[in-house]
């Protein structure tokens, strides 16, 4: 896959949106940053459909991945955005870069912990900032923000 994809995920109490650049990105931050709920709305919604009240929007099929089942997700899910939870421990593996490397999947990866296995950009790696007084009252916007600036200095 090439190029930038929207991303918007929400049920009736929050809402995540923002935009996927590149092949790997990281999603970084504290607990109850809303990082592990993002993955499991879109898990819900993969398995329950529109019935679950989550609703997924984007040109791409969102998929999540777990221990389980991972290489045959990456392998039968061509063209796809998929999100990894940080209780998934494969993704510290040489098996999986390997295997993303090869792939034309997008992936979010959601992580406190350092991969220097995979060939990311530190311009993608985000937190999730989230908006809205009582999050669990009214509905919450949560948007990506960089945790690293970078200037590319061209001569």
């Amino acid at each position: 896959m090439k190029g930038k994809y929207h991303i918007i995920v929400q049920n009736n109490r929050i809402k995540f949106e923002f935009d996927i650049k590149r092949n790997i990105t990281v999603v970084r931050g504290d607990s109850a940053t809303g990082k592990t709920t993002l993955v499991t709305l879109i898990e819900t919604y993969n398995r329950l459909g529109e019935e679950s009240g989550i609703s997924v929007s984007c040109a791409k099929k969102c998929l999540t991945l777990n221990n389980s089942n991972w290489d045959m997700i990456i392998d039968n899910s061509p063209d796809s955005i998929i999100f990894i939870d940080e209780d998934t421990s494969i993704v510290k593996s040489d098996e999986f870069a390997k295997k993303i490397r090869k792939s034309d999947n997008y992936f979010v990866i959601i992580t406190r912990e350092n991969l220097p296995n995979l060939p990311y950009s530190v311009n993608e790696v985000y937190g999730i900032h989230s908006s809205g007084k009582y999050a669990d009252m009214r509905q919450v916007y949560n948007s990506f923000y960089n945790l690293y600036k970078v200037a590319c200095t061209g001569n």
